[in-house]
C-alpha cells in the first residue's frame, strides 16, 4: 500500500506543477503564451505521462474526485480511499510548492490567482456560482463516466492512458473560461493553500462538486456497463 500512495503523492504533484505551472509559467507570457488551449493540453499531459508511468502501481487516480468515483462504480475499495485522498492532496501542495518556488524566481514575482479555481470575479469569464457548481460537477460527471469506460475490462488494454488525457484536455477547454477548471480537489487545495483570502473561501466548491459528479458518473458507468470480469 505505501507504494500505491507514494505513486499517487508523486503523480500528483506532477499534475499541479505540470497543469498549473503551465498557466502561472507560460499561460500569458508575452513572447509565447500558450493560452488556454497550451494550458489544457498540459493538464491533459500530466495524466496521461502519469498513467502510463504508475496506472499498473496505484490506478493513477490522482484525484479524489476519481478515487470516490472508482469506488461509487465497484471499482475501488471504500478501506483505500482516505489514504488515497491524503497522498493526493499531499502531493498537490508539494507539486504547488515546487512551482512557487521556481515561480518566486523571477524578480518582478507577483503571486496573483497562481491558477487558484475560482468563481464570481475570481472566474476568468465572471461566471457566477450557480454556473461553477454546474460545470464542475457535469466535467467531473463526464471525466469519471469516461475513465470507467476506456479502463473497462472489455475494452482492448493499454489506450486507457490515450483516452483519459485527451478526456481531460477537452474538459479544460470546456471550462477554463469557467472556474480555470478544477475536476479534481487536491489540484485546487494545492494553489488554493498560497494564495489564501479568497481562494480558501470558495475552495469548498471544488471539494463538493467535483465530489458530487465523480460519485455520479462512476454510479452512472457502473449501471450502463457493469463489469463482470
Amino acid at each position: 500500500m505505501l507504494k500505491k500512495l507514494a505513486a499517487e503523492f508523486v503523480g500528483t504533484a506532477w499534475l499541479v506543477l505540470g497543469g498549473c505551472g503551465s498557466a502561472v509559467l507560460a499561460g500569458g507570457f508575452p513572447a509565447f503564451g500558450i493560452g488556454f488551449a497550451g494550458v489544457a493540453l498540459a493538464f491533459g499531459l500530466t495524466v496521461l505521462t502519469m498513467a502510463f508511468a504508475i496506472g499498473h502501481v496505484s490506478g493513477a487516480h490522482l484525484n479524489p474526485a476519481v478515487s470516490v468515483g472508482l469506488w461509487a462504480g465497484g471499482r475501488f475499495r471504500a478501506a483505500d480511499l482516505p489514504g488515497y485522498v491524503v497522498a493526493q492532496v499531499l502531493g498537490a501542495v508539494a507539486g504547488a510548492g515546487v512551482l512557487y518556488l521556481i515561480a518566486s524566481g523571477k524578480p518582478d514575482f507577483s503571486l496573483g490567482e497562481f491558477a487558484a479555481n475560482g468563481y464570481g470575479e475570481h472566474s476568468p469569464g465572471g461566471y457566477g456560482l450557480a454556473a461553477a457548481l454546474t460545470c464542475e460537477v457535469t466535467m467531473t460527471f463526464a471525466f469519471v463516466f469516461v475513465i470507467m469506460g476506456a479502463t473497462h475490462a472489455s475494452v482492448p488494454k493499454g489506450f486507457a492512458p490515450i483516452a483519459i488525457g485527451f478526456c481531460l484536455t477537452l474538459i479544460h477547454l470546456i471550462s477554463i473560461p469557467v472556474t480555470k477548471t478544477s475536476v479534481n480537489p487536491a489540484r485546487s487545495t494545492g494553489p488554493a493553500l498560497f494564495v489564501g483570502g479568497w481562494a480558501l473561501q470558495q475552495l469548498w466548491v471544488f471539494w463538493v462538486a467535483p465530489l458530487a459528479g465523480g460519485a455520479m458518473g462512476g454510479l452512472a458507468y457502473r449501471w450502463l456497463s457493469p463489469q463482470t470480469k
